[in-house]
């Protein structure tokens, strides 16, 4: 069994004088941790989808995708690797709209003045202990 530790030590953890054989830079650390957040929010998804028996996809999802494609684009322009850069030059915008129409839905929400409970936009009726809510100001279209 020596031998195995020694071949998993010196050939695949600590090869040639570098851990797991990479040459490591403040950049390839940068570079590494854009793909481990980039990649953690297949899991973050998985899970909450599993725990609700629905697709979910939960806010940080979108958090982990725009934290991760920024470092991984601070990542493309400094090793300046064009098919990178394009890559991730342009998805933090989808990942920035979801979270503010995410969050303008969650400030929507209104207190039910019966139970407290969050209800959804819009509701006549809270869906928790059906109070009557008070109707939402109804905005006239401009006239022409």
């Amino acid at each position: 069994m020596d031998w195995l530790a020694h071949f998993i030590w010196q050939d695949v953890i600590w090869h040639d004088g570098k851990f797991l054989g990479i040459e490591w830079s403040v950049w390839k650390v940068i570079g590494w941790m854009g793909n481990a957040v980039f990649s953690s929010r297949f899991l973050v998804q998985w899970y909450a989808t599993e725990k609700h028996r629905r697709v979910v996809i939960p806010v940080v999802f979108w958090w982990l995708s725009l934290g991760g494609s920024l470092l991984l684009l601070v990542y493309a322009l400094r090793q300046t690797d064009s098919v990178f850069i394009y890559a991730y030059l342009f998805p933090w915008i989808p990942y920035t709209r979801n979270l503010i129409i995410h969050y303008r839905h969650k400030n929507a929400h209104s207190e039910c003045p019966g139970c407290g409970h969050l209800c959804p936009p819009r509701s006549n009726f809270c869906p928790n202990c059906g109070t009557r809510l008070a109707a939402a100001a109804v905005v006239e279209p401009a006239e022409r």
